[in-house]
């Protein structure tokens, strides 16, 4: 058994997520402690701009504009992350074996074999005194892959744990939301459905001094559009056959932009939800069955209005991923621990399902500490 260490920053850009779990990269999974370390508007302005300058790169290792700083500042970020997380109580006494590193994607292109996700792992690795392991998107692209969903096989090592009734699915709605279907037979099925919460997060901030629309309460007080959400719908990424995967960016707000803050929060709440749905849609008619339930983790599910939304919309059951047990907030984090052992092990971490790779394949670059 391993104990390993999971750092996840998401396209939302509201901070770092750490956690520390017990596996042995299989079927084995105890969780133990996260936290979080969030970023400021200072910082988070940053990222936002890293995300700008980033638009179009080809070449992985370029860092135009305030990228070189933006990297600087993720790797800083994910190194006060691990001494928070390590100086926690219930991590007393513990060293991980290993930190799983996902790093901030700031441009996800793979119809041309672009991921690029910023933060030094070498600087991390000696700045922790710990082995990293990081890139784990670029392996699955450079062999065709969408190099996207990466969490799927920790959703179904959960589902084992938790031994939770086949087909279901899980929810993650983070900056973009994405879907993982466990099939009745244990078949994994993933891919981005859709926006999540960058679309509203940036609104908010960009006509507010707030970061989110806490509990959907601004979406709540609006009237959708649904002139604009038939618009956004259209989007041809929806009639694309899975597995497939999005930038934060890849949508266009024109349709909203003319409206009231509430009616525009309450169109793109709407959005997320109606491509949540169109994604389980699709699936449920491949199974030839509806999912026994409907498991949501990622920040959106403590929007409480697309949560009210997202239940009445659906025929199945939808839970949080708190209710059963699972650590919701640190899901991610958690993944990228448990990914991180897979890759020390030679394991696959992406499948044709998920990613559409040709086979089964491993990723990620380990680096061992150098002495500071």
């Amino acid at each position: 058994m391993t104990h390993a260490l999971g750092l996840m920053s998401g396209t939302s850009c509201d901070g770092v997520d750490a956690a520390l779990i017990e596996t042995d990269g299989e079927s084995v999974v105890r969780s133990i402690a996260s936290s979080f370390r969030p970023y400021n508007a200072q910082e988070q302005a940053l990222l936002r701009q890293a995300m700008e300058d980033a638009q179009g790169l080809t070449d992985r290792e370029a860092r135009p504009g305030c990228l070189g700083e933006a990297e600087a500042l993720v790797t800083q970020a994910h190194s006060q992350a691990v001494t928070q997380l390590m100086a926690t109580s219930e991590v007393q006494g513990i060293t991980p074996d290993v930190v799983g590193f996902h790093g901030q994607t700031v441009w996800h292109d793979p119809q041309n074999s672009v991921t690029i996700q910023i933060g030094n792992g070498q600087t991390l690795a000696n700045e922790i005194q710990l082995p990293v392991v990081f890139d784990m998107r670029a392996a699955d692209v450079a062999a065709g892959g969408q190099g996207a969903p990466l969490v799927p096989i920790y959703h179904r090592a959960l589902q084992e744990v938790h031994n939770l009734s086949l087909p279901m699915a899980v929810v993650n709605i983070g900056g973009v939301a994405n879907i993982t279907w466990i099939g009745k037979d244990g078949d994994l099925t993933a891919f981005d459905s859709g926006p999540g919460n960058a679309l509203i997060n940036d609104l908010v901030q960009a006509h507010t001094d707030r970061s989110m629309d806490e509990g959907g309460r601004i979406a709540a007080a609006g009237q959708v559009d649904f002139m604009a959400l038939i618009t956004m719908i259209g989007n041809p990424y929806f009639r694309i056959p899975a597995p497939k995967s999005l930038d934060r960016n890849a949508f266009d707000l024109a349709p909203i932009s003319q409206l009231a803050l509430e009616d525009a929060l309450a169109t793109l709440t709407s959005f997320t939800v109606e491509s949540i749905c169109l994604g389980l849609e699709h699936m449920e008619i491949q199974e030839e069955q509806a999912a026994n339930l409907v498991l949501v983790c990622g920040g959106g599910q403590h929007n409480g209005h697309m949560m009210g939304l997202l239940s009445d919309a659906l025929g199945s059951p939808v839970m949080l991923a708190n209710q059963i047990g699972w650590q919701g907030d640190a899901l991610e984090a958690e993944a990228f621990a448990y990914l991180a052992v897979r890759s020390r092990l030679g394991l696959p971490l992406t499948f044709p399902k998920t990613t559409g790779v040709a086979e089964p394949l491993t990723g990620g670059v380990l680096v061992e500490p150098l002495l500071m």
